[in-house]
């Protein structure tokens, strides 16, 4: 299946320049839908994951249907003040200063192979920061995977030493 022509791309959104790369066409077709969760649920067979783990928000659209799909649970990753126990923080660099994830300390057991799911890389900052926080709880990211790569903005250099499945490129 053709994903591509589930994306609707916005120009000059949020901002003159920027070609937005709108995912809600792909998740409003259920037969599209569906097509790219269970590639990624394929990929994540293969490396015998043990948990999901997403960013917010998109992480959680494109993570929760896999967990639901392999049997297993998914992790929230989230910004400050969102998820209600103890938490650990990551902060990472925006383009105009720093952002901070949080995950819950207790989500990742040592060892659990850990999938980590989301619709786009980009700049690959919001991956970098959940695989650091994924791995300081002694999970095990086995792989990573995206609907979306934009290619131009070099976000696959963060992520040397990872396997990493993206189902479109632009």
């Amino acid at each position: 299946m053709d994903l591509k022509q589930y994306i609707a791309v916005v120009p000059n959104y949020p901002k003159e320049g920027v070609q937005f790369k709108d995912i809600s066409p792909l998740m409003n077709d259920g037969e599209a839908y569906r097509y790219a969760t269970d590639e990624i649920v394929k990929y994540a067979k293969e490396k015998q994951v043990d948990l999901i783990v997403g960013p917010e928000a998109r992480g959680f659209i494109i993570g929760c249907p896999v967990a639901y799909s392999l049997g297993v649970g998914f992790a929230p990753v989230r910004k400050p003040g969102k998820l209600p126990r103890e938490v650990i923080q990551k902060g990472y660099e925006k383009e105009y200063g720093t952002d901070y994830l949080t995950i819950h300390k207790d989500a990742i057991k040592p060892g659990q192979r850990v999938l980590i799911t989301d619709d786009l890389l980009a700049t690959g900052g919001t991956i970098e920061a959940t695989i650091q926080l994924v791995e300081e709880l002694g999970g095990i990211v086995v792989g990573i995977a995206f609907l979306i790569e934009l290619t131009y903005l070099n976000g696959m250099d963060k992520l040397d030493g990872y396997d990493v499945l993206c189902l479109m490129k632009y």
